[in-house]
């Protein structure tokens, strides 16, 4: 029986996989937009670039703590109407950015697109075990991560040619119509999802008192702190011991997202049995990476090939950690999938603020061998979650399908 169904289900729905694939590219693509688009936008709402920036950790606030509560607020509604609402709610977003007069209302804009993408991600992954029989399930969530790895390898690139061409706010108007099809992609597509009423279903604070749960959330945090002191910080990195161009930058950024993007998809087909395995070869790839990069990164070949590896594993992390949550409390997918959007936004906030210590007071090469350290523990730490989750499971008497 399929997780999260009262019936088993035998046919896939794919065209409402993809239409959610097409939202989470419209979401992390109005996320990390503004990255490329920061001086336009402060200079026409005469704002500084830090002020403007603060939009930013503004959506990601809202990310938080809407993740958090969104099952709860939501428990008596179908999913297939919340689903609705949020991108709804990105739509209008997008338009409010866009449109913008003032601080106040850009900060609204953004607050909005927190919602959207803090009660998105954290509904995914049980909306998607809902979509798909189990054996789908992987496969399922690759492809919505794929818009994810889309929209992390054009968002930035686009943003800044588009917002050359037609100005920072149509950049974010095309974004709009982007959204408005995924809402009609979705009213054709997604079934009606009532709200399901589990006999054991748990709510956050529950999750956080089970074992295997707890040092999991850790073990993500581990990996997106690590991943982060070093990503932030990437450009002043190829721009200072690299020394490369601004169109090399942008072919390099390509190139990190487009290997992120085939990893995201070989990594959905292969992850099935393999999750504990992945959980650990993953980010201690991305410290091999993260230390070859602090020794070798003055060549330009080899930069070229060590991003594309970090790039490669990086993106299709995310993926992994969905199976492995959708695997370990099927029964508390929403609740489940809310702290883990919660400590992921946390542990990029982390990330990238102890990369920006390192970074300003030892410099770019020091910063990615620290990173390359986290790493390194989050592998020893997803070894260390296999066994443990191993041997809570035979305690207490439960089969996990695994490897």
């Amino acid at each position: 029986m399929s997780a999260g169904h009262d019936k088993p289900l035998e046919i896939a729905n794919w065209s409402a996989i993809y239409a959610m694939s097409l939202c989470s590219f419209v979401l992390v693509a109005s996320e990390f937009m503004p990255v490329s688009l920061l001086s336009p936008m402060a200079s026409s709402l005469a704002l500084s670039e830090g002020e403007a920036g603060r939009t930013i950790a503004a959506s990601g606030f809202l990310a938080v703590l809407t993740s958090l509560s969104i099952g709860r607020l939501t428990r008596a509604m179908s999913r297939q109407n919340v689903l609705l609402l949020l991108t709804c709610l990105l739509v209008v977003s997008g338009s409010r950015v866009a449109s913008a007069a003032s601080y106040p209302m850009l900060m609204v804009g953004r607050a909005l697109l927190g919602v959207a993408i803090g009660g998105f991600w954290s509904m995914s992954a049980a909306v998607a075990m809902r979509l798909v029989p189990v054996r789908d399930v992987p496969r399922a969530l690759a492809i919505v991560n794929g818009g994810n790895a889309i929209a992390m390898t054009v968002a930035a690139p686009i943003g800044s040619f588009l917002g050359g061409w037609i100005g920072w706010r149509g950049a974010f108007w095309c974004l709009v119509p982007l959204g408005v099809l995924a809402v009609v992609w979705q009213i054709c597509s997604l079934p009606q999802l009532p709200p399901e009423r589990k006999e054991h279903a748990k709510g956050v604070v529950a999750l956080l008192r089970f074992p295997p749960v707890l040092v999991g959330l850790v073990t993500v945090a581990l990996l997106f702190i690590g991943q982060f002191v070093l990503f932030t910080y990437l450009r002043p990195f190829l721009e200072q011991v690299t020394g490369v161009s601004i169109t090399w930058l942008s072919t390099l950024l390509l190139v990190l997202g487009a290997s992120g993007f085939v990893g995201t998809i070989l990594v959905g087909r292969i992850v099935a049995g393999r999750v504990f395995q992945l959980l650990a070869i993953l980010p201690l790839v991305m410290a091999v990476a993260a230390f070859a990069l602090s020794g070798l990164g003055a060549s330009l070949p080899f930069t070229v090939c060590l991003l594309a590896i970090w790039g490669f594993t990086a993106t299709a992390a995310p993926v992994v950690w969905w199976t492995w949550l959708a695997r370990t409390v099927p029964e508390n997918a929403e609740a489940g999938g809310g702290l883990l959007v919660a400590v992921i936004q946390v542990a990029i906030t982390v990330g990238a603020t102890m990369g920006g210590v390192i970074f300003d007071a030892l410099g770019a090469v020091p910063d990615f061998i620290f990173s390359g350290i986290i790493l390194c523990v989050a592998a020893a730490a997803a070894v260390f979650l296999k066994r443990f989750q191993t041997r809570f499971a035979r305690h207490r008497e439960i089969v996990l399908k695994f490897d």
